[in-house]
């Protein structure tokens, strides 16, 4: 089960306001390169705005709200911002900090009064604080929120915090010493948003739109969840990885801090923009330039209060990444000059599009942090097509994190979602360099000739990879020779479908996976019916791990839903224990 964290993505770049739909606008190299990651990608809908010498300087829109229709995106169509609202929300935090309603440093109870964080072994020397909140780095639970459909129960906020029905997420608790680590939290976010509630006496989105985003401009965008009826028709659907509509159009979120944030583009373009003018000292219609320099500053890996950060001087960057229930979002700005680019999609899509999109923007415009990269020439040996084959399938990049090498009209790509992401130019005998970004892949075979792994290189870091296994559509079909696994399977399938109490005390699963799987059902397993065992392999020591359990063997199912088919590995420790699922396309 892979979870995505941050989006560290790159900057971008400028023209002038039109729509990107066919015919409306003069194509240029920026709509081609747009429309064609999209059609490789199969988005409906995307929307971005350019940020250039402090201000708007242009905002496209491409394809359609929604897979099937014909309404197109436009500039004001408004998208789920997920994780990006931290960052609008946590201007709000920093203003009530300047107002010494909030303090960043003190104990967090001190401001809560409809509810309290409990007491922890953790806390006995230092407390939770708005510093740790707002930086990720407070020690506490709950990474992010799926929402709940507009249908759904909605629970309270305090449900939300303490996990109980109809929440569907884990109690937000302190599981590591504040200021030990950092954890990313969606949790802490909404800790915070209760404490604003606390002290403002406001409702969250009332406060937000008079303190933060009226103030901006930003007058297309509410934390309202769920959206009131008159801006429902101003939206884009969501769509899944998987390319089917979220059930509903989208997903509600009463964690309006962490994820509930609607929007636009500009709207997030001019909040980058404020950022910038107050940190130049040119603006504070929020907060100060002092307390935006200090917004600005890590706190710890990269993070600050509320936003990402890398790099200094004029290639100062901040940013962050969002993700909804069929949404995807990414905003990049540099602080110094000015610059900036918000991107807007109605898909959840986990290639590398949107990075590659910021990439081309950059380097066009000459922005400081502008990739000089250039792909090396491919070599002009042919290479077999059962040897290019052969070293196709998935390799574990990172723990818990796999990558997916597939063969498209000749040419290899990594592969996301089921779809081409990056492609590879050959440039040796089993050595390939991406034509994105300075990387480079050495695959490595055994005696046999067969691929074991690859030795990845990003700039001069290199490392060993071990490969997971083949792709599904060429492992060598088996017959059941463990019945007993496939029904310990079936049996596991069933109960994550139902999610809650039976997923924390399942025999079959690790004590890894049970946390990991936690208490909501799993999506993939929602709609479920029955496996079918595909084929196996023994992977002992390839020095694979999920969930804190070293894997010795990976079976291979075909998994069946209301939804459709999927292809599901399963990991099994030497004892025969379920410690992952990974549902994949090929």
């Amino acid at each position: 089960m892979r979870i995505a964290t941050r989006f560290l993505l790159l900057s971008v770049t400028l023209l002038a306001c039109a729509s990107g739909a066919p015919g409306t606008q003069q194509d240029d190299e920026l709509d081609t390169f747009v429309r064609a990651q999209m059609a490789q990608r199969r988005v409906p809908g995307l929307s971005l705005a350019i940020i250039e010498d402090f201000r708007i300087v242009e905002a496209r829109a491409y394809g359609i709200t929604e897979a099937g229709g014909q309404d197109p995106v436009t500039p004001t169509t408004l998208f789920q911002a997920g994780s990006i609202s931290k960052s609008v929300a946590a201007l709000g935090a920093l203003q009530l900090v300047e107002q010494r309603k909030l303090s960043l440093d003190g104990d967090v109870n001190r401001a809560l009064t409809t509810w309290k964080l409990p007491a922890s072994a953790f806390t006995t020397t230092k407390p939770v604080t708005l510093r740790g909140l707002l930086s990720h780095s407070a020690g506490l639970t709950v990474h992010g929120f799926p929402g709940y459909a507009p249908d759904a129960p909605m629970p309270t906020l305090v449900q939300v915090l303490d996990g109980t029905p109809p929440a569907n997420t884990a109690p937000v608790r302190v599981q590591a010493e504040p200021g030990a680590r950092w954890q990313y939290s969606g949790g802490g976010y909404t800790v915070m948003q209760q404490m604003m509630i606390d002290v403002t006496l406001e409702p969250f989105p009332e406060f937000m739109r008079r303190a933060v985003l009226s103030p901006i401009g930003m007058t297309s965008s509410t934390f309202e969840q769920p959206l009131p009826p008159a801006l429902a028709t101003l939206t884009a659907s969501g769509h899944l990885a998987d390319q089917a509509p979220v059930q509903g159009r989208w997903h509600v979120y009463p964690e309006m801090a962490a994820a509930g944030l609607w929007t636009t583009p500009s709207d997030l373009a001019r909040f980058a923009i404020e950022v910038q003018r107050s940190f130049a000292g040119r603006s504070s219609k929020v907060i100060s330039r002092a307390m935006t320099r200090r917004m600005l500053t890590v706190e710890r890996d990269g993070d600050a209060l509320g936003v990402f950060v890398q790099g200094t001087g004029r290639s100062l960057l901040f940013n962050h990444g969002g993700r909804d229930e069929g949404f995807d979002a990414s905003l990049n700005a540099l602080a110094e000059t000015g610059q900036g680019l918000v991107v807007m999609i109605n898909a959840n899509d986990n290639s590398r599009m949107l990075n590659r999109i910021a990439g081309v923007v950059a380097k066009r415009y000459g922005w400081p942090t502008a990739s000089t990269y250039a792909p090396p020439a491919p070599s002009a040996a042919d290479v077999p097509l059962a040897r290019l084959q052969s070293v196709t399938g998935r390799y574990e990049l990172a723990n818990n994190n796999m990558i997916t090498f597939v063969v498209v009209d000749g040419q290899l790509y990594s592969a996301s979602d089921g779809l081409p992401d990056e492609r590879f130019v050959r440039i040796g005998d089993d050595r390939y360099a991406s034509a994105d970004r300075n990387v480079r892949v050495t695959f490595t075979r055994d005696a046999r000739d067969d691929a074991i792994g690859l030795t990845w290189t990003l700039g001069d870091r290199q490392r060993a990879v071990p490969r997971v296994g083949p792709l599904v559509s060429m492992l060598p079909r088996q017959s059941d020779s463990d019945p007993a696994l496939t029904a310990r399977v079936d049996a596991t399938l069933r109960t994550l479908a139902q999610g809650g109490e039976a997923v924390s005390s399942a025999d079959a699963l690790t004590a890894g996976a049970r946390v990991a799987y936690g208490r909501a059902p799993w999506r993939a397993a929602v709609g479920y019916r029955a496996v079918t065992f595909l084929g196996a392999e023994d992977v002992r020591g390839r020095k694979l791990e999920r969930h804190g359990h070293p894997v010795s063997r990976i079976a291979y199912y075909q998994v069946a839903t209301e939804r459709g088919r999927r292809a599901l590995l399963v990991y099994l420790t030497a004892e025969g224990l379920i410690t992952d699922f990974d549902d994949v396309i090929d």
